[in-house]
């Protein structure tokens, strides 16, 4: 299965520690480019923990939004800039919904405040 930037996806996301992860949403952020030939995916991992929610390295998502509801997520959550991985995409259990190109903005704008891209 091939994935595409901005797929809400559904895996066993790493634990920096190196334990074996537990499963969560996580969204694609490698450039389709990359999807199309590389057998693994770059991820940001979706947590429900809103404390940092006003840190420019995380991207709300509100299910109660219509941008929200197109994420397939339960909860209202955020997408972090800051907890990246790189998974195999045969580890990856489906496609649970995806981000609008408004919020794929506001993730890329994350991103690049993470990682002190300007």
């Amino acid at each position: 299965m091939k994935f595409h930037r901005g797929d809400v996806i559904m895996t066993r996301f790493p634990h920096a520690g190196g334990q074996r992860g537990k499963k969560r949403p996580a969204l694609v952020v490698q450039a389709d480019i990359y999807n199309a030939r590389l057998q693994h995916v770059v991820i940001a991992e979706i947590t429900t923990n809103l404390v940092p929610v006003n840190d420019p390295a995380f991207v709300l998502i509100d299910v109660t939004t219509p941008d929200g509801q197109l994420s397939g997520l339960a909860q209202t959550s955020l997408v972090s800039g800051l907890f990246l991985a790189t998974v195999f995409a045969d580890r990856i259990d489906r496609v649970i919904g995806k981000l609008s190109d408004r919020l794929m903005q506001k993730v890329s704008a994350c991103l690049r405040e993470a990682m002190d891209l300007r």
